[in-house]
């Protein structure tokens, strides 16, 4: 079996965590990533429940018909008291968390919200149900968060340190882990893949960093 985590389109807010539509950027990268994604025998999608993450299944899966379902434990970490504020917000208001949290330490939750061990508690019963299930081919389309949270706990790693697996995944990349039955464990096969944007720079991540 093979489970493609898939990170939403760009939204269309930088506010952390706003459950709002996808750009235009966003469309365009679900068309890309449908496309690139079109001849791998994709038989069912799996999604969080917030808008970003079900418009770009709803676009991709325009070219690979598959089944999709809504699950609302896909959804992005909480970021708790973060949610709903800029950046340049987060940054004064927040200082000695992210001070904090910056030591990799300990798993400790964003003020009011979740941490890594909160994520695997909520997302890994979906991946049981998943290989348990008659798919071969499966379309996870989720959160940065969560992708990374998954690949730390498949990897074995201590959960503190799942930030250091990219600074920020690239929306619509692909991160593809592999079951194995006979030993009961996942392999990561790839990580952020985001191949099917590298002809269109202002769908990268710094290309929305660029924007005014």
């Amino acid at each position: 079996m093979r489970l493609y985590l898939i990170r939403h389109g760009r939204q269309n807010s930088k506010l952390c965590n706003a459950d709002v539509d996808i750009s235009q950027a966003g469309y365009n990268q679900s068309i890309l990533l449908g496309q690139r994604l079109e001849g791998d025998g994709i038989q069912v999608i799996f999604s969080s429940g917030l808008k970003r993450a079900l418009q770009t299944a709803q676009v991709a899966n325009y070219y690979w018909n598959a089944e999709h379902y809504m699950y609302p434990e896909l959804r992005e970490i909480s970021y708790g008291e973060m949610e709903g504020l800029s950046d340049a917000e987060i940054a004064i208001r927040f200082a000695d968390f992210l001070e904090e949290q910056g030591k990799m330490e300990y798993d400790i939750p964003f003020p009011g919200g979740e941490c890594a061990g909160d994520v695997i508690r909520r997302v890994l019963p979906v991946f049981r149900q998943i290989v348990e299930s008659q798919y071969d081919k499966v379309a996870i389309i989720t959160h940065g968060g969560v992708i990374r949270c998954m690949v730390a706990h498949v990897l074995g790693m201590d959960l503190v340190k799942w930030r250091t697996l990219g600074a920020s995944l690239e929306n619509s990349s692909i991160t593809e882990l592999e079951w194995h039955p006979d030993i009961q464990r996942f392999t990561l096969e790839r990580f952020n893949d985001y191949a099917h944007l590298t002809t269109h720079p202002e769908l990268l991540r710094r290309g929305w960093a660029e924007e005014g």
